[in-house]
């Protein structure tokens, strides 16, 4: 799991700016939604184009974020990639940035029914879990999946982002969603990244000015203090 510790210099500038270190003190469960981002196969299995293999280490803490959340009234949505077929006519700007074989694997890999789209099999998915695919990197852009309505629906107004990684789909994901008026929280133990310096540049750049970073435990916490849920889970 990758180290990280916020630098002090982030924490005096969010300090000077909201006077506290952390936006969200207290989360809502009711209210919240845990958006696991794109933990299949294809970015964590040994060997797949895209794995990333600091991503297999959460796999605990976002298993743990997601009963805590549950049992404390609120949602978990599995966000999954798949790649269209047609998808390199949808989005050729993507594809031009690989070459053909990178553009090939993924096709075949991230396809719909396949080993690379399939969840990994340590994740914990139960029944009232949400899933959602998306096209995109950010599950909250216009066309690329149906999240933020669903949300909606549920009068969610604060997410979570855990995931992989860090700095593409779920950075992607929290920015958008932050633009998109919810309140939003990346887990810092609870991302990957395929190094720590993308993964702790990713972090401080939302904490300055998207959101806040918080510990698996310190969102445990937050939310105990508006459920009473979770401290079991410690």
């Amino acid at each position: 799991m990758h180290k990280f510790d916020m630098p002090e210099t982030a924490r005096q500038h969010v300090l000077q700016r909201r006077a506290r270190l952390h936006a969200y003190e207290r989360i809502d469960a009711a209210a919240t939604a845990l958006i696991v981002v794109d933990m299949q196969n294809y970015f964590m299995k040994s060997g797949m184009p895209a794995c990333c293999d600091v991503a297999r280490d959460i796999v605990p803490n976002v298993n743990r974020l997601a009963d805590v959340l549950r049992r404390a009234g609120g949602a978990v949505v599995w966000i999954v990639t798949e790649a269209l077929p047609g998808s390199k006519n949808d989005w050729p700007n993507f594809y031009e940035l690989g070459d053909d074989h990178v553009r090939d694997a993924r096709m075949e890999m991230l396809a719909t029914g396949s080993d690379g789209y399939a969840l990994w099999p340590a994740m914990e998915r139960m029944e009232p879990d949400l899933t959602v695919t998306k096209t995109r990197y950010s599950a909250f852009i216009d066309g690329s999946s149906d999240l933020e309505a669903r949300l909606r629906e549920r009068a969610v107004d604060t997410v979570i982002i855990v995931g992989v990684a860090t700095n593409v789909c779920c950075e992607a994901t929290a920015r958008d969603a932050m633009m998109r008026d919810f309140r939003t929280v990346m887990v810092s133990d609870a991302n990957a990244a395929n190094s720590d310096d993308e993964h702790a540049a990713s972090l401080i750049t939302f904490y300055l000015y998207f959101g806040d970073v918080q510990t698996t435990d310190q969102v445990v916490e937050n939310l105990a203090r508006s459920t009473g849920v979770g401290a079991a889970a410690q």
